[in-house]
């Protein structure tokens, strides 16, 4: 207060990737923005309680970790850790691949994660499968720091797949208009930059088979997923919906109306929310579509997928349904059981290989999480 100077983190003011974050000061006045973090990354920081000093952390997707200690002026005084990952890589581990494509617009960049298998050939052909939560609220990345695991990502491509993960517009931490663009229209779902990044990596990696795309989400992934085999029904054949909220005027309000806005009746009788329901659009299905739904839901109620299987076994479809009786929003006990299923269901119509009958996945707790 004494020196009328304010500290905060921002995205995006640097060079590179526009998601990671920065420690920055300003004067009050709006003056002297000064940058206290330069080093490229995601910088996690906390300060000293004298206020003088802040240790900073910072690290990216395929980067370790690097602490060091600075004084509230941003210079470096020490450097504390450094991040040892050879126990990790001599297991076989490996990082995930930063992409970057642009927007269905061809302006615009967006940014993303790519998992390749570890014995990749690059002579050889690899479906892919693109791993989609569209927001709006947040993406399909989470955090931009380094992380040894990102689900089940890396799991999957050792399958024999390449999967990605591209934040489409639509998303936040960007600017206004890129977040707005699915503003009332919620189906877009960064659909268009989905098939569009995928087709630009394609011919930037000739290893990647476009002909098999495949793609799954869960809760908004799950909406977006099912959207996909609907709207772009030649480019994505394989697609598994978990927990969608398929119907967005049977959803909660301070979801759908925050980000779509409020429902609006059109001159022809329709509304603004009529043509970003999935089941409206579920004839149109040529792939093969995995529904998945817990029915104690207590976020997405289930009938939301119900909508769906109903408009599709009307439309003659077939579908392929997994139903959780005693499962919430997330499966729980039951998520390795989906994990397999979800496996499966890519081998089998993506990869066109017969998986092992009813595989089972056995947890193991971390040891170090055990009650002393």
């Amino acid at each position: 207060e004494k020196k009328r100077q304010l500290y905060f983190l921002a995205d995006g003011r640097e060079a590179g990737n526009p998601y990671f974050t920065h420690l920055y000061r300003i004067g009050l006045d709006g003056k002297n923005l000064t940058l206290l973090t330069p080093e490229a990354g995601n910088h996690q920081v906390m300060l000293a309680p004298s206020g003088r000093y802040f240790v900073d952390t910072y690290s990216q997707p395929d980067k370790p970790g690097v602490t060091v200690l600075r004084g509230t002026d941003g210079k470096l005084i020490s450097t504390l850790e450094k991040t040892d990952i050879s126990r990790l890589t001599a297991t076989g581990w490996k990082a995930p691949t930063p992409i970057t494509v642009k927007a269905q617009d061809g302006q615009i960049d967006l940014y993303g994660l790519m998992f390749t298998p570890t014995n990749l050939d690059p002579n050889k052909k690899y479906p892919i499968i693109n791993y989609i939560y569209p927001g709006p609220q947040g993406g399909g990345v989470g955090s931009w720091s380094f992380a040894s695991a990102r689900g089940d990502h890396q799991a999957l491509a050792e399958l024999g797949f390449v999967v990605v993960v591209i934040e489409g517009s639509c998303n936040p931490l960007r600017s206004k208009s890129y977040h707005d663009a699915c503003y009332g229209n919620m189906a877009e779902n960064t659909l268009s930059d989905q098939v569009t990044g995928m087709r630009q990596l394609a011919q930037k990696y000739p290893y990647i088979d476009l002909n098999r795309a495949g793609i799954w989400g869960h809760s908004g992934g799950g909406y977006a997923t099912a959207a996909a085999m609907f709207r772009y029904p030649d480019f994505f054949k394989v697609g598994i919906s978990e927990s969608g909220n398929h119907e967005n005027r049977n959803y909660e309000d301070d979801w759908a109306e925050r980000y779509i806005g409020l429902m609006k009746t059109n001159a022809d009788g329709t509304t603004s929310y009529d043509n970003q329901a999935n089941a409206a659009f579920a004839k149109n299905l040529k792939g093969k579509l995995m529904l998945a739904h817990g029915l104690m839901d207590n976020n997405v109620p289930p009938y939301n997928t119900m909508l769906v299987v109903e408009a599709l076994t009307k439309a003659n479809k077939s579908y392929d349904l997994v139903v959780f009786p005693n499962a919430q929003h997330g499966y729980g006990a039951y998520s390795p059981y989906m994990m397999r299923r979800r496996w499966d269901y890519f081998v089998q119509n993506l990869a066109d290989t017969q998986p092992p009958h009813d595989y089972e996945m056995k947890p193991h707790p971390d040891p170090r999480n055990a009650v002393q």
